[in-house]
């Protein structure tokens, strides 16, 4: 009996693995969703692979959540574990929300800004994955996470600049032109913008986790 009991209650190192398959998820989404903005007839098809992705990345958040209440032992607080990968299944619920605007927007061409804006969300979310692979040594790790996590904010802080270049360039562009254009546009920007901002919010996750435990 008391076997059988040990086999359902995760081990604290069990959390460590969830936490890095979700990170990947996070890549893979962010990479299709930057494939999407090649245009063509590649984004239907980008936003669907988007779509399962999220639906994996909900399965290991469930499994995560799950582990805090089947688990007497965790590696860090359970209240940081459980903001943590709330912070990450947002991050790609994000990008869902993005790809859909994209489809529902019919948007089949894309601004040299919004690609910029995706690459930093690639870049974001690779960033992540590394600095989460880092988590099971914090003490040895903690220099180089808040460097991660200062380069995550960084990038934060190009995307938003990035954001304002780029809606004025597409506002000068809608003024003699479709109104309607604009208005596709700037939601679009929004959403991409949002997604480097919930990566941001990650970072910031493990960077408290950083400052509690070491």
């Amino acid at each position: 009996m008391l076997r059988w009991f040990h086999k359902l209650v995760p081990k604290q190192a069990q959390f460590y693995p969830m936490f890095e398959r979700h990170a990947a998820v996070v890549v893979a989404g962010a990479r299709a969703l930057r494939a999407m903005l090649d245009g063509g007839d590649q984004i239907k098809l980008r936003c669907d692979e988007i779509l399962t992705l999220e639906h994996e990345a909900d399965s290991v958040a469930r499994e995560v959540l799950l582990g805090l209440r089947t688990s007497f032992i965790t590696p860090f607080d359970r209240a940081d574990i459980q903001s943590l990968i709330t912070a990450m299944d947002d991050s790609i619920d994000q990008m869902k929300q993005t790809a859909k605007a994209i489809v529902l927007f019919e948007a089949t061409t894309f601004e040299p800004d919004m690609r910029l804006m995706a690459d930093a969300i690639v870049e974001c979310s690779e960033l992540v994955k590394r600095a989460v692979s880092m988590l099971p040594d914090l003490a040895n790790n903690a220099a180089a996470l808040n460097e991660i996590c200062l380069q995550i904010t960084r990038i934060e802080g190009d995307a938003d600049d990035i954001l304002e270049r780029g809606l004025g360039r597409l506002y000068q562009k809608a003024k003699a032109g479709d109104a309607m254009e604009f208005i596709r546009g700037s939601e679009i920007y929004n959403d991409l913008e949002k997604a480097v901002d919930r990566l941001d919010d990650v970072a910031d996750e493990i960077q408290g986790i950083v400052i509690e435990h070491v």
